[in-house]
């Protein structure tokens, strides 16, 4: 039995063990949880890495029964309520007698009310919290079955050597020690300092790999017999970079695309860049979420979206990429998924002329409220759920990059907000911000779709050098007022 077998087993054993436990408690509906009766072996601590957070989502027909118990137990009986009328018949009255022989002080009697009421509160939310883990063990016991044996992850290529791209290589080598994560890169200097160093001198240079990491500039070396494929390569470099390999790519070689942007020359996004470039369609996931590099890299608690039209695909990358410090949901909208990866840039550049121009917190939230509304109108007529937008990949995404301060594109805009030149601002920083390519892309996808995008189109006239970033502030603010 391979070790990959033997930790499914061991895992699936706890399971059934909690799962067993969780059983005899139904027999005993009468016993409230206590910290007596905590989660043997530590599985309440664990997080599950399939999407969904909530019992009601995916409960089951047992723990559905539990919940409902449970809240039955939690209603006032007709006796308590009985003996509370009797204890204070008039309420509003305030505390009579009765309630002043119960404890001295003139507010004995609230006190002891709101303690009751206290304990029977907090008593219903620790019941409440091991109905969650509860069915986060039978989620997780589910999946196992259904999954049967894991594949184990021998080989993976990461295209691009750039911080991000870096930074997944990372965390798949911590996740996975016995696999070869391999980079595929351009310049073979750096190729060498990061196999003879351990180290990306040029995006991270102060954070040591893991020692299965191995960099390449050799496309074949780097391709052949990996199990997927990790597309990290700017978008306005994606079609010509995959137009190189894809001789040497497998039809059948899953890509797991994490670039955000919109391609300059079309206007399209990568799930329609990737299989024009190829000329064939691919198995692809695009990933996306709030998710610094750096952040990665000090292994920091994550959630990100997998989202892909071939559901099992996503959640075989799910797999892949879930550890206890980096969360996969899965979707299959990936149209919502790549326009708020995308727009969310431009939209970070707002908020960092807002910073820059130093207009305050008030002026922030209303920019940053606006852009939301901004990009939920594009995305939707795009073919976008709107469940998406409110998602890691939506409204997460646009939250740590509008405000996050290691932000590239809310850096761009900062800069611009205290006058520098755009020409300057990029010639002095070696990572691409992607927001300064898609903005005036947004504006002809506004245009086609018919929507007004008045935050987003003044940051493309601002990058145009058609108007000043305070010039932009002042006519946005005497726009017509109008209904919500």
């Amino acid at each position: 039995m391979s070790p990959t077998q033997r930790a499914a087993l061991s895992e699936s054993l706890e399971v059934l063990k909690a799962d067993i436990d969780h059983l005899r408690a139904l027999v005993r509906p009468d016993s409230v949880p206590g910290p007596a009766a905590e989660d043997p072996g530590g599985l309440e601590d664990s997080q599950p890495p399939e999407v969904g957070l909530g019992p009601s989502v995916s409960l089951g027909r047992l723990a559905d029964a539990d919940v409902k118990k449970q809240r039955r137990r939690d209603k006032p009986r007709k006796a308590d309520k009985r003996r509370l009328a009797d204890r204070d018949p008039n309420p509003s009255a305030g505390p009579g007698p009765s309630a002043a022989l119960a404890m001295p002080g003139s507010l004995a009697g609230a006190d002891a009310g709101a303690g009751h009421v206290g304990h029977r509160s907090r008593a219903s939310v620790r019941a409440e919290w091991k109905n969650i883990m509860r069915w986060s063990r039978l989620f997780k016991l589910r999946r196992i079955r259904r999954r049967g044996t894991a594949l184990r992850l021998r080989k993976v290529v990461v295209f691009g050597g750039g911080s991000f791209g870096t930074a997944l290589a990372t965390a798949l080598a911590r996740q996975h020690p016995d696999a070869v994560v391999y980079m595929l890169l351009r310049d073979p200097y750096l190729a060498c300092e990061m196999n003879e160093g351990h180290v990306n001198t040029r995006y991270l240079p102060a954070w040591v790999l893991p020692p299965n990491i191995v960099a390449t500039t050799s496309a074949r070396e780097a391709i052949e017999g990996s199990q997927y494929a990790i597309h990290a390569v700017p978008v306005q470099q994606t079609r010509s970079f995959l137009q190189s390999i894809k001789t040497l790519l497998p039809p059948t070689l899953p890509l797991v695309s994490v670039s955000k942007g919109l391609e300059v020359s079309s206007g399209h996004v990568l799930s329609d860049v990737i299989p024009s470039a190829l000329g064939r369609k691919q198995p692809t996931v695009y990933l996306s979420g709030p998710s610094f590099a750096a952040e990665l890299m000090d292994s920091k608690p994550t959630g990100v979206v997998a989202a892909s039209k071939d559901k099992a695909l996503a959640e075989a990358v799910q797999h892949v990429f879930a550890s206890p410090t980096f969360r996969v949901n899965t979707s299959t909208d990936v149209v919502g998924v790549e326009v708020c990866g995308a727009l969310k840039n431009v939209l970070a550049i707002a908020a960092g002329i807002v910073e820059g121009l130093d207009l305050g917190h008030n002026a922030m939230a209303a920019l940053v409220a606006q852009g939301c509304a901004e990009i939920r109108w594009l995305a939707e007529k795009m073919g976008a759920r709107g469940a998406t937008l409110s998602g890691p990949a939506g409204l997460g995404d646009i939250i740590l990059t509008c405000y996050g301060s290691l932000s590239r594109n809310r850096s761009v805009g900062v800069r611009l907000g205290r006058g520098e030149p755009l020409a300057d601002i990029l010639g002095s920083s070696h990572q691409v911000a992607e927001g300064v390519a898609t903005a005036g892309v947004v504006v002809g996808l506004a245009r086609k779709y018919r929507v007004q995008l008045p935050v987003l189109t003044a940051v493309a006239q601002i990058l145009d050098g058609h108007i000043s970033a305070r010039e932009a502030v002042f006519e946005l603010m005497n726009l017509p007022q109008v209904d919500e």
